[in-house]
């Protein structure tokens, strides 16, 4: 007795498995998205029966973290199981019971039928004229037929195989229209069937018990790499006297496999790409090299970046928001280790690995401008826009685009993460302040002194402002600092610069008046052993 009951129970369980799946379409509902992966949530419904079912869910991302699947349910359904999969095959995928599938489905089988009508009746007709064929030599093993009878067998033979053949030609061509008209049912039944799934492999295949028959709704929350976004920034400014104007925006990049329709947005903060910033002096140590090594290397730090400028018009995204609309649909919550945007405005973003913008936020930021020159880098002056209390703005890493004075100058890259308590934000370079930086030949040279070799380099800094106003400027110039003691560096001149002895860069805060330029002068002397060479001096 206990071997039939608990066959019996193995029966009902295997057959409760074994039913046909109930398949759904998820939809895409808000999407939370991080710098390298989203938290994707999705809503279905689903019609589903008393007892235990197989739901199969489709239009989900192609690659998620199985791990991260939360299945909510009413309380009278139980989720017993969960599994994701890219290769879900069943012969009952296609929904028979929705009304356009079963339409396409029965003409499908209409026309199915009459392609097999014509295709009997033409293979009838190719028959019976491979027969007539095969006969037509009759006359010729019969000589006894008459010269009458031959004529009307020929006649017979020509007018039959001339019916036989149109008609074959006929039925030929109604097949091929069949046939075409079969390939289109089955596009449309193709169409059908995937509704939403277009581009998307992946299922979550559900085991659930269900108290009452009825339909459930279902809420899913997962997490995919599919998806990411990084902050990006316009910085506009019409002159030195006015604040800047910054649109906050972000772009999201997705290849979940699915389209975001409608979908609400948030976006939490990560670690952006770097990008080019404007030239900062480190500290110029002089060291040994190889007496082989005989050429004089005058490499720059690489980490030392510059505004890659263009002179061109900028022209604005025609999709930008105005200002308060952006204020009013965008909601920023900060805690101690992220920010994040909610965004009120539904977005559609494609599953196309293009990145799409979204728009966050518009900030005034109040800004003083001064020039910053580095001659010995670059010789043409840099506009930095130093904003104080900038911690307020939430601001992330990000590239941004500087338009200035309505022309589009090039990029800079904005770090709120500096420890300064003011952020200097570099809005290109001014081709109305020329900077030279030229050797003075004759204050500078070689001299040998027993086992010693002593070289004096000078230097002029010639600042010219062009431009119709004053301006106040930052120029900076810097001599080497020795880290062996076998290397004696002297500073013969610095011109009233404010020096930093542990870097050795050279400062000057001066004030250019329209049309007006200025000369400074640096001179320093390096002293090592004759018979070394340093390899970067």
């Amino acid at each position: 007795m206990k071997k039939i009951i608990l066959g019996l129970t193995l029966l009902i369980s295997v057959s409760l498995f074994a039913q046909k799946p109930i398949f759904t379409t998820a939809k895409v509902k808000a999407a939370t998205v991080y710098v390298n992966s989203a938290e994707l949530s999705q809503t279905t419904s689903v019609s589903l029966p008393k007892g235990t079912s197989e739901i199969v869910i489709k239009n989900v991302a192609d690659y998620l973290n199985e791990s991260t699947v939360q299945i909510k349910a009413p309380k009278n359904t139980t989720v017993l199981s969960v599994q994701f999969t890219k290769n879900y095959i069943s012969e009952y995928e296609i929904d028979e019971s929705n009304p356009a599938i079963k339409k396409v489905r029965d003409s499908i089988n209409l026309v199915t039928k009459e392609i097999n009508k014509v295709y009997n009746q033409r293979t009838s007709y190719n028959k019976t004229i491979e027969l007539l064929d095969k006969n037509q030599q009759v006359s010729g093993a019969n000589s006894t037929l008459s010269v009458t009878e031959l004529m009307k067998l020929v006649d017979y033979y020509n007018a039959k195989r001339t019916e036989l053949s149109n008609l074959v030609n006929t039925y030929t061509e109604k097949e091929s229209k069949l046939k075409e008209k079969l390939s289109k049912l089955n596009s449309k039944l193709e169409i059908n069937t995937k509704n939403e799934e277009k581009t998307s492999k992946g299922k979550l295949i559900l085991q659930v018990m269900n108290d009452f028959a009825g339909t459930v709704d279902l809420d899913i929350n997962y997490l995919t790499q599919g998806a990411s976004w990084q902050p990006f920034y316009d910085l506009r400014a019409e002159n030195i006297s006015s604040p800047i104007d910054m649109l906050y925006k972000g772009q999201v990049t997705q290849n979940t496999g699915i389209d975001w329709k409608k979908v609400k947005l948030t976006l939490s903060s990560g670690n952006p790409n770097q990008s080019n910033i404007a030239p900062i002096l480190q500290a110029w140590f002089l060291r040994f090299g190889n007496p082989n090594y005989s050429y004089n290397n005058r490499n720059l730090n690489a980490s030392m970046n510059v505004i890659q400028s263009m002179d061109k018009k900028y022209k604005a995204e025609a999709d930008e928001l105005k200002e308060s609309t952006v204020s009013d649909y965008t909601t920023i919550s900060e805690n101690q280790l992220n920010i994040s945007f909610d965004i009120d405005v539904p977005y559609d973003i494609l599953s196309n690995g293009k990145a799409h913008s979204v728009a966050l936020k518009e900030i005034k930021l109040p800004a003083s401008y001064k020039y910053y020159g580095v001659p010995k880098m670059e010789k043409e002056a840099f506009l930095l826009a130093e904003i104080n209390d900038y911690s307020k703005f939430n601001l992330l890493p990000g590239e941004a685009n500087i338009i200035f004075e309505g022309t589009y100058v090039g990029k800079t890259f904005i770090n709120p993460n500096e420890t300064a308590d003011t952020l200097n934000l570099s809005m290109g370079r001014d081709k109305k302040i020329s900077i030279k930086r030229e050797k003075v030949v004759d204050k500078s040279g070689t001299k040998f002194l027993s086992s010693y070799k002593e070289q004096i380099f000078t230097y002029d800094i010639i600042v010219r402002n062009n431009k119709k106003e004053s301006i106040d400027m930052l120029l900076k110039d810097q001599y080497p600092i020795s880290t062996d003691k076998e290397i004696i560096i002297e500073l013969l001149e610095k011109d009233k610069a404010k020096v930093n002895e542990e870097t050795g860069v050279l400062t000057w805060k001066i004030n250019l008046k329209s049309n007006e330029t200025k000369k400074f002068r640096i001179s320093y002397k390096v002293k090592y052993p004759k018979d070394k060479i340093i390899q970067n001096l």
